[in-house]
């Protein structure tokens, strides 16, 4: 079952978390093929991603080797990936957007600390970036009425495309320039798209004014 299968009224309650996970490809690809096999609440698995991830931070932070920080990567994506596959209508759903957040920010701030040097700056660019992708997802449907294109997201990679690629950055010694580099492509696509989508909606409300106004006149 989808994330927001249940029935109509479950839909309308659920649709808005599914749409600020901010999945990408991997994600929804994780969730799709297991989240039917694993019966637990998506932030039940969100929060079982999270927990290696606090506890190499804790135990061995910024001294982390590059494999025990891959390995933390690649289960948080796990475990997070496959709740997208999970309905999102048990009463802690309102959680899962922020424990995204907090698996996503916590893990490229830990992999720029283990890189050190000024790769925790290159990280608050990126998380800066990301801060307005998710100031977006919830401000454009609200007074837009529609959310923001899925290719986008895609594009971006999702939440867990941006952490894969931090670990490879990290990985091939690529901090903290690869994260500037990616926080720079990042801002053109989220802010140029964002601009746009704007200027469409302000158009398309003077057009009906316009016409509104015509309208009133006959």
């Amino acid at each position: 079952m989808s994330a927001t299968a249940a029935t109509p009224a479950a839909a309308d309650r659920t649709e808005p978390l599914v749409l600020f996970r901010d999945d990408g490809p991997i994600a929804r690809t994780l969730g799709s093929a297991v989240g039917g096999a694993v019966r637990l609440p998506p932030v039940a698995l969100i929060v079982a991603g999270i927990v290696p991830l606090v506890a190499a931070i804790v135990i061995d932070g910024d001294g982390a080797s590059k494999l025990a920080t891959g390995a933390v990567v690649a289960w948080v994506v796990l475990a997070a990936g496959i709740s997208s596959g999970r309905p999102h209508t048990d009463p802690l759903g309102w959680a899962v957007p922020a424990a995204l957040r907090f698996a996503e920010y916590g893990t490229v701030l830990w992999l720029a600390a283990v890189a050190g040097g000024s790769a925790p700056a290159g990280a608050f660019a990126l998380l800066a970036v990301v801060a307005f992708r998710q100031y977006d997802l919830v401000y454009r449907p609200r007074y837009q009425g529609v959310a923001p294109p899925r290719w986008v997201g895609d594009l971006a990679g999702g939440w867990e495309g941006r952490l894969l690629a931090a670990w490879a950055l990290l990985a091939l010694d690529a901090l903290p320039a690869g994260l500037f580099a990616i926080a720079s492509a990042l801002a053109v696509l989220f802010v140029g798209e964002s601009v746009a989508s704007w200027l469409r909606f302000r158009r398309a409300s003077e057009l009906g004014l316009y016409e509104d106004e015509e309208d009133e006149e006959e």
